[in-house]
């Protein structure tokens, strides 16, 4: 049970030092961080006041993305890679809404996202949370927790929402990414959401909040971003703006890049298929 200082400590946990999953979690208006992920959530509000509401839209992208995935792309295992702590609506829940067999593993580096995610899903035997680390790619593919959850001669649903961004180029997070997709069969998925620069002055302003508040997060060209997917084609409608991406309804009708409030212009989403 949380605190008024935050989650309960448990012993290892360093809360002095903010963590991805805990800042994201104080910037949807969740009770699992600390004081200073709450400072970090507290930069990010100065240089960028919408980002809660950033933070949302990512979060409302990953429902879309999952549902179409479990949906019309009829799949029914996904491997979310630097998951965060448990929120509303969670990977499984977007998924089992569809295909209530569908099977989910949770990846984190945070501990207290293993704590918090196997408390809330211990009468849940399709989903499972587990402590990785997508910078170790093998480490993820030789865990025996993963490799007994999901079927790996099946198509599978991986997922780097929200994560790129906290990965240097220099650090090449695609080439994490390409051994994971790597032991994927074919049919597979590669979702993804990262932040982008389109020249924008809030897009820097995001990315100046994450370096001071983090230490990361690094905003990449639309032309960057599309690298992520290692070659593999886009689905409808590709590679765009969170408000303006409907994987399940690629022709609807949304508005113009330009109309879009500041704020709508900083995160991209997009789904790739393996042939």
């Amino acid at each position: 049970m949380a605190t008024p200082d935050g989650p309960d400590a448990t012993p290892g946990f360093d809360t002095s030092q903010p963590t991805i999953a805990r800042v994201y979690d104080a910037l949807l208006g969740g009770k699992d961080n600390f004081a200073a992920d709450r400072e970090g959530a507290a930069t990010y509000l100065k240089y960028v006041p919408d980002a809660g509401r950033c933070a949302i839209e990512n979060r409302a992208a990953l429902v879309k993305g999952v549902q179409y995935l479990a949906r019309t792309a009829g799949i029914d295992q996904f491997l979310d890679i630097g998951s965060g702590l448990p929120t509303q609506k969670n990977t499984h829940q977007a998924a089992q809404e569809v295909n209530p067999r569908a099977k989910v593993v949770y990846v984190d580096v945070d501990p207290i996202v293993l704590a918090h995610g196997r408390a809330l899903l211990a009468t849940d035997d399709s989903t499972i949370v587990v402590t990785a680390d997508l910078r170790d790619p093998q480490g993820i593919l030789d865990n025996k927790e993963i490799t007994d959850h999901l079927d790996f001669t099946r198509p599978i649903a991986l997922m780097i929402v929200g994560i790129h961004m906290h990965f240097h180029d220099d650090e090449k997070p695609d080439e994490w990414v390409r051994t994971l997709m790597n032991a994927l069969p074919s049919g597979s998925y590669l979702f993804i959401t990262d932040f982008v620069d389109t020249g924008e002055p809030l897009q820097k302003a995001m990315e100046q909040a994450g370096l001071e508040s983090l230490g990361n997060g690094w905003i990449r060209t639309p032309e960057r971003i599309e690298q992520h997917f290692l070659g593999l084609p886009l689905v409808p409608p590709g590679l765009d703006f969170l408000a303006r991406w409907f994987p399940e309804d690629p022709d609807a009708e949304v508005p113009a890049a330009e109309d879009l409030q500041p704020y709508q212009r900083i995160l991209m989403a997009g789904i790739a298929k393996k042939n």
